[in-house]
């Protein structure tokens, strides 16, 4: 089955229409992006889109063999002008299956949001599945085998590709193809960044692609070290690594601290960005969870790892530190770290960058910087990708 992206941005194309922003400016050339419409093997259109012949004959195709058009969310805005020739557009009703002349079988999927999802099989059995912008599918039940591709709006609904991976509907050896593309990413080599940690891929507009041909999207890493500064945006960079798989534990490492106000609201802001499909555990033991299986851990974060650490060895009493206080907290960061090199789980830690700052201006906060170095640097010597953020904009160490 031979799918064509006729286009693949978001419903307002790409760059929007009069808008000013960073993401949309750089959006020339190569990173412009119609609205998104699929043209399958030449005889199935899914969604319309302006000028859409003319992206057709761009990408050396004609619509002349379309024998149905389909739509798969509201427009808004002037209708979208159909050429001459094709078939008026329609809906399949959700749960419903349209069987083309062509020997394509097109079922309606439902959705959490306006719109219909269409799972297409084709006249030698190959399977897609296509997803509306903003959408998400409804009562998904376990197929027989994963899909050869889906097609969904990764960036804008990253829980629908989790829930998608709940279920089977996509394995490992799933074409994951990023549509709907708006300007809530810079285009360009920070958008492939973000939708290969996804285990996605973005194609330009034209684009042929042969479903149920093999294509090598890079896995996501064992062991990932997210390193930044106060409010850099380390967390959210974290936790977008993970918000595409379906079950996630939250290793938060410093507790609730009663009757701080304060962090009980840093605390609220992050639970209320995590999916709701993610469970939370408070501890500082990580070594059992690392070695234990399970779901995928994000760690938030080693900096509170290792004051609790240090709590622990009297690291912060000279006269302890000197008397085995340094060696046990030693000890400590290299069970860690070794059970880090073990894990057969999924990690992504977080971990405070506070080197570069002010000197601390007392012999203890001296000793927690130093100790927070070298931790960092254990950490990440045994991951395969470590990165650093800074206001926001993720920068590849290793990996």
């Amino acid at each position: 089955m031979e799918l064509t992206l006729l286009g693949t941005g978001a419903p307002a194309g790409l760059p929007r229409p009069d808008c000013p922003c960073a993401a949309c400016a750089s959006a020339a050339g190569p990173h412009a992006r119609a609205a998104t419409a699929l043209l399958v093997d030449g005889s199935l259109l899914l969604d319309l889109m302006p000028g859409v012949a003319f992206a057709a004959a761009r990408a050396g195709h004609s619509l002349g063999g379309v024998r149905q058009v389909l739509l798969s969310h509201p427009h808004d805005g002037p209708a979208v002008e159909v050429p001459a020739g094709l078939p008026q557009p329609g809906r399949v009703p959700d749960g419903r299956e349209l069987a083309l002349l062509t020997g394509h079988r097109v079922r309606a999927v439902a959705l959490d949001s306006p719109g219909t999802g269409y799972a297409v099989t084709g006249p030698e059995g190959q399977r897609l599945l296509y997803l509306p912008p903003g959408a998400a599918p409804a009562g998904l039940e376990e197929p027989a085998e994963p899909y050869a591709m889906v097609l969904l709006d990764v960036v804008g609904r990253p829980d629908a590709l989790a829930r998608l991976r709940a279920v089977g509907a996509v394995g490992p050896t799933t074409d994951v193809v990023a549509v709907h593309l708006d300007h809530d990413v810079p285009p360009g080599a920070e958008a492939r960044r973000r939708l290969a940690a996804a285990g996605a891929r973005a194609v330009p507009d034209g684009t042929t692609l042969e479903v149920g041909a093999y294509e090598d999207v890079p896995d996501l890493p064992r062991r990932t070290l997210v390193l930044g500064g106060a409010r850099s945006g380390k967390s959210l960079e974290a936790e977008r690594r993970l918000e595409t798989l379906p079950e996630v534990l939250y290793v938060a490492t410093g507790g609730s601290r009663n009757g701080d106000t304060e962090w009980a609201a840093r605390v609220s802001a992050h639970q209320e960005r995590r999916p709701g499909s993610w469970r939370t555990v408070e501890t500082c033991d990580l070594v059992p969870l690392l070695k234990g299986d399970g779901p995928p851990l994000l760690v938030d974060c080693l900096s509170l790892w290792l004051t609790d650490a240090m709590d622990s060895v009297g690291a912060w009493d000279d006269a302890e530190w000197a008397d085995g206080g340094e060696r046990a907290l030693r000890e400590r960061v290299r069970e860690l770290t070794d059970a880090v090199r073990a894990t057969r789980r999924t990690v992504v830690a977080v971990s405070n960058e506070v080197g570069s700052g002010i000197v601390p201006a007392t012999a203890s906060g001296r000793r927690y910087r130093d100790e927070l170095g070298r931790l960092n640097a254990a950490f990440a010597q045994e991951c395969e990708q470590v990165l650093l953020v800074v206001a926001g904009q993720a920068l590849m160490l290793k990996g």
